[in-house]
Protein backbone atom coordinates (compact mmCIF):
# COMPACT_ATOMS: atom_id res chain seq x y z
CA UNK A 1 0.00 0.00 0.00
CA UNK A 2 1.53 3.29 -1.47
CA UNK A 3 0.89 6.63 0.40
CA UNK A 4 -0.06 7.92 4.10
CA UNK A 5 -3.68 7.24 5.49
CA UNK A 6 -3.92 10.86 6.63
CA UNK A 7 -2.02 13.27 4.91
CA UNK A 8 0.01 16.10 6.46
CA UNK A 9 -2.30 18.96 6.79
CA UNK A 10 -1.48 22.52 4.91
CA UNK A 11 0.69 24.91 6.99
CA UNK A 12 -0.80 28.04 6.93
CA UNK A 13 0.67 31.77 7.03
CA UNK A 14 0.91 33.08 10.42
CA UNK A 15 1.50 36.34 12.05
CA UNK A 16 3.89 34.96 14.82
CA UNK A 17 3.69 38.41 16.59
CA UNK A 18 3.14 41.92 15.40
CA UNK A 19 5.31 42.69 12.22
CA UNK A 20 6.89 39.22 12.53
CA UNK A 21 5.39 36.81 9.42
CA UNK A 22 5.97 33.01 8.98
CA UNK A 23 4.85 31.93 5.24
CA UNK A 24 5.73 28.40 4.89
CA UNK A 25 6.65 26.85 1.66
CA UNK A 26 7.19 30.29 -0.23
CA UNK A 27 10.34 29.08 -1.99
CA UNK A 28 10.01 26.58 -4.87
CA UNK A 29 12.46 23.32 -4.96
CA UNK A 30 14.04 25.32 -8.04
CA UNK A 31 14.88 28.36 -6.30
CA UNK A 32 16.16 26.43 -3.39
CA UNK A 33 18.22 24.25 -5.66
CA UNK A 34 19.72 27.42 -6.89
CA UNK A 35 20.52 28.96 -3.12
CA UNK A 36 22.42 25.84 -2.30
CA UNK A 37 24.53 26.09 -5.29
CA UNK A 38 25.17 29.70 -4.51
CA UNK A 39 26.03 29.00 -1.05
CA UNK A 40 28.52 26.39 -2.09
CA UNK A 41 30.35 28.99 -4.12
CA UNK A 42 30.18 31.35 -1.45
CA UNK A 43 31.36 29.37 0.99
CA UNK A 44 34.64 28.88 -0.79
CA UNK A 45 35.55 32.60 -0.55
CA UNK A 46 37.17 34.86 -1.10
CA UNK A 47 36.33 35.12 2.82
CA UNK A 48 35.21 31.23 3.76
CA UNK A 49 32.82 30.21 5.64
CA UNK A 50 34.37 29.56 9.06
CA UNK A 51 32.96 28.71 12.75
CA UNK A 52 33.01 32.47 14.27
CA UNK A 53 34.72 33.30 17.55
CA UNK A 54 33.12 35.24 19.89
CA UNK A 55 35.14 38.37 21.70
CA UNK A 56 35.07 36.49 25.27
CA UNK A 57 36.66 33.01 23.50
CA UNK A 58 33.83 31.25 22.27
CA UNK A 59 33.33 30.24 19.14
CA UNK A 60 29.95 29.37 17.18
CA UNK A 61 28.45 25.56 16.55
CA UNK A 62 27.35 27.06 13.40
CA UNK A 63 29.21 28.12 10.25
CA UNK A 64 28.96 31.90 9.18
CA UNK A 65 29.99 33.40 5.29
CA UNK A 66 28.80 37.05 5.10
CA UNK A 67 28.04 38.65 1.62
CA UNK A 68 28.18 42.63 1.32
CA UNK A 69 29.07 43.34 4.62
CA UNK A 70 31.33 41.20 7.42
CA UNK A 71 29.66 40.84 10.63
CA UNK A 72 32.52 40.72 12.90
CA UNK A 73 30.93 40.39 16.72
CA UNK A 74 29.20 42.89 17.07
CA UNK A 75 29.63 45.11 14.20
CA UNK A 76 29.92 45.09 10.23
CA UNK A 77 33.31 46.00 8.64
CA UNK A 78 34.12 45.73 5.14
CA UNK A 79 37.39 43.03 5.53
CA UNK A 80 37.35 40.10 7.36
CA UNK A 81 40.37 41.00 9.86
CA UNK A 82 39.16 38.65 12.02
CA UNK A 83 39.34 35.79 9.47
CA UNK A 84 41.82 36.42 6.47
CA UNK A 85 41.70 39.72 5.97
CA UNK A 86 40.41 39.64 2.84
CA UNK A 87 37.16 41.92 1.22
CA UNK A 88 33.95 40.71 1.46
CA UNK A 89 31.69 39.56 -1.40
CA UNK A 90 29.56 41.81 -2.73
CA UNK A 91 25.85 40.71 -2.16
CA UNK A 92 24.65 39.93 -5.77
CA UNK A 93 21.69 42.03 -6.98
CA UNK A 94 19.65 38.84 -6.96
CA UNK A 95 19.61 38.04 -3.85
CA UNK A 96 18.82 41.43 -2.75
CA UNK A 97 15.47 41.74 -5.67
CA UNK A 98 14.84 38.34 -3.54
CA UNK A 99 14.96 39.88 -0.17
CA UNK A 100 12.28 43.05 -1.32
CA UNK A 101 9.91 40.38 -3.07
CA UNK A 102 9.77 38.53 0.75
CA UNK A 103 9.32 41.62 2.29
CA UNK A 104 6.17 42.04 -0.33
CA UNK A 105 4.93 38.65 -0.03
CA UNK A 106 4.85 39.38 4.04
CA UNK A 107 3.64 42.91 4.21
CA UNK A 108 1.89 43.57 0.73
CA UNK A 109 4.64 46.09 0.23
CA UNK A 110 8.40 46.72 0.39
CA UNK A 111 8.37 49.63 2.27
CA UNK A 112 11.53 50.76 0.50
CA UNK A 113 13.41 47.54 1.50
CA UNK A 114 17.27 47.38 -0.09
CA UNK A 115 19.31 44.91 1.79
CA UNK A 116 23.09 45.52 1.61
CA UNK A 117 24.15 42.42 3.87
CA UNK A 118 23.32 38.59 4.29
CA UNK A 119 24.44 35.99 6.38
CA UNK A 120 24.54 32.65 5.69
CA UNK A 121 24.72 30.11 8.27
CA UNK A 122 24.99 26.36 8.12
CA UNK A 123 23.51 23.85 10.60
CA UNK A 124 24.42 20.62 11.28
CA UNK A 125 22.60 17.94 13.54
CA UNK A 126 24.09 19.61 16.43
CA UNK A 127 24.39 23.16 15.75
CA UNK A 128 22.05 25.63 17.72
CA UNK A 129 21.75 29.93 18.04
CA UNK A 130 21.51 30.95 21.11
CA UNK A 131 18.63 33.70 21.87
CA UNK A 132 19.29 36.64 20.76
CA UNK A 133 18.81 40.21 18.86
CA UNK A 134 19.83 41.88 15.85
CA UNK A 135 21.05 45.16 17.02
CA UNK A 136 24.23 46.07 14.58
CA UNK A 137 22.50 47.44 11.89
CA UNK A 138 21.51 51.19 12.01
CA UNK A 139 18.42 50.58 10.41
CA UNK A 140 14.95 49.56 11.38
CA UNK A 141 13.96 47.87 8.10
CA UNK A 142 12.64 43.79 8.42
CA UNK A 143 15.37 40.94 8.46
CA UNK A 144 13.99 38.38 6.46
CA UNK A 145 15.15 34.50 6.94
CA UNK A 146 14.79 32.23 4.42
CA UNK A 147 14.85 28.40 5.42
CA UNK A 148 16.47 25.55 3.17
CA UNK A 149 17.49 21.87 3.98
CA UNK A 150 16.62 20.51 7.29
CA UNK A 151 13.89 21.67 9.51
CA UNK A 152 14.63 23.33 12.82
CA UNK A 153 12.61 24.86 15.43
CA UNK A 154 13.00 28.70 15.41
CA UNK A 155 11.83 30.60 18.51
CA UNK A 156 11.41 33.40 18.25
CA UNK A 157 10.42 35.43 21.39
CA UNK A 158 9.97 39.34 22.80
CA UNK A 159 11.99 42.73 23.09
CA UNK A 160 12.72 42.85 26.66
CA UNK A 161 14.67 39.52 27.29
CA UNK A 162 15.35 35.82 26.37
CA UNK A 163 12.90 34.31 28.32
CA UNK A 164 9.75 33.84 28.36
CA UNK A 165 6.88 34.36 26.56
CA UNK A 166 7.97 33.19 22.95
CA UNK A 167 6.76 31.17 20.27
CA UNK A 168 8.17 27.92 18.94
CA UNK A 169 8.30 27.65 15.11
CA UNK A 170 8.99 24.52 12.98
CA UNK A 171 10.58 25.74 9.84
CA UNK A 172 10.90 23.73 6.94
CA UNK A 173 12.57 23.67 3.61
CA UNK A 174 11.64 26.76 1.68
CA UNK A 175 10.03 28.77 4.49
CA UNK A 176 9.86 32.35 4.91
CA UNK A 177 10.39 34.04 8.15
CA UNK A 178 9.99 38.23 8.28
CA UNK A 179 10.24 40.07 11.10
CA UNK A 180 10.21 43.81 11.56
CA UNK A 181 7.94 46.81 12.74
CA UNK A 182 7.66 46.03 16.61
CA UNK A 183 9.36 42.82 16.07
CA UNK A 184 12.14 44.02 14.96
CA UNK A 185 14.21 43.73 17.82
CA UNK A 186 12.87 40.63 18.96
CA UNK A 187 15.18 37.86 20.78
CA UNK A 188 15.33 34.56 18.55
CA UNK A 189 17.42 31.91 18.70
CA UNK A 190 17.44 28.35 17.09
CA UNK A 191 16.88 25.12 19.73
CA UNK A 192 17.09 22.47 17.66
CA UNK A 193 17.58 20.98 14.34
CA UNK A 194 15.48 18.28 13.09
CA UNK A 195 18.63 16.15 11.63
CA UNK A 196 17.53 14.01 8.30
CA UNK A 197 14.38 16.00 7.91
CA UNK A 198 15.76 17.36 4.33
CA UNK A 199 14.54 16.91 1.12
CA UNK A 200 17.52 14.94 -1.02
CA UNK A 201 16.43 16.76 -4.61
CA UNK A 202 18.19 19.58 -2.95
CA UNK A 203 21.69 18.46 -3.20
CA UNK A 204 22.57 18.38 0.14
CA UNK A 205 24.13 15.54 2.18
CA UNK A 206 22.35 17.71 5.36
CA UNK A 207 21.94 20.02 7.61
CA UNK A 208 20.13 23.47 7.15
CA UNK A 209 21.19 26.65 5.37
CA UNK A 210 19.71 29.88 6.50
CA UNK A 211 19.88 32.77 4.49
CA UNK A 212 19.15 36.03 6.34
CA UNK A 213 19.20 39.55 4.06
CA UNK A 214 19.23 42.90 6.22
CA UNK A 215 19.35 46.50 5.82
CA UNK A 216 22.55 47.75 7.40
CA UNK A 217 22.14 51.44 7.17
CA UNK A 218 26.01 51.66 7.20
Amino acid sequence: MSGTLFPPEPRERAEVAPGAVHVPGWLSIERQRELVAACRGWARGPVPIRHTVLPGGGVMSVQTVCLGWHWKPYRYVRTADDVNGAAVAELPGWLAELGRDAVREAYGDDGGYRPDAALVNFYDGAARMGMHQDREERSRAPVVSLSIGDSCVFRFGNTEGRGRPYTDVELLSGDLFVFGGPSRFAFHGVPKVLAGTGDPALGMRGGRLNVTLRETGL
